[in-house]
């Protein structure tokens, strides 16, 4: 009797271990979608290349900024009002770019909805670092540069020569974490 016991439990150690390991695992998949082709035409930048010239509307005055090219090292978020981690990373950038300074890595934001409702979300979410509006859609400069999955938040950090050198889904949970990821 007390062999058929061992063997039960090992047999439920081995099969709650097997369903763990299988509800991590579709979890991930709902997470982290499969990447999208890109749309004709469309040269994704892939890290170490040169990212292709960029420029888009600053959210407050409407001029337009230069993206990409050379220039300091630019850290540059993807975000939308609607995205509830985006929503709680800002105020993470927002200090990663305060302890920057002048002459650190200069945070830019890109929200990918209409300036209205990114312009309604910084009421609610102030941030000094510089932001940018950019129509969303399966050929946005998100994608150009690597988010071939559509998730938001997606940063990239570009050097100063114009070089794409990583990239990262998902939120930073606080400043330290955006400065690990940050060093080259």
């Amino acid at each position: 009797m007390k062999r058929d016991a061992v063997f039960t439990w090992a047999a439920i150690v081995v099969l709650g271990g097997l369903s763990a390991w299988l509800g991590w695992w579709l979890g991930q998949q709902a997470l982290w979608p499969e990447e999208k082709p890109a749309p004709p035409g469309m040269v994704v930048t892939e890290v170490g290349q040169l990212a292709p010239p960029l420029t888009l509307p600053d959210l407050r005055s409407g001029d337009p900024v230069a993206v990409t090219g050379p220039g300091r090292t630019r850290l540059i978020n993807y975000w939308a009002s609607w995205c509830g981690p985006c929503r709680k990373e800002m105020p993470v950038l927002d200090a990663f770019s305060r302890q920057q300074g002048g002459n650190g890595i200069k945070v830019m934001g890109i929200a990918l909805e209409s300036r209205d409702e990114a312009m309604a979300f910084i009421k609610d979410v102030p941030v000094e670092f510089q932001l940018l509006v950019e129509n969303p859609g399966p050929g946005d400069s998100s994608v150009q540069l690597g988010n071939r999955r559509g998730i938001l938040p997606y940063t990239v950090l570009i050097d100063a020569d114009g070089r794409l050198l990583k990239t990262h889904y998902g939120a930073f949970p606080d400043a330290e974490s955006v400065r690990e990821w940050a060093r080259p």
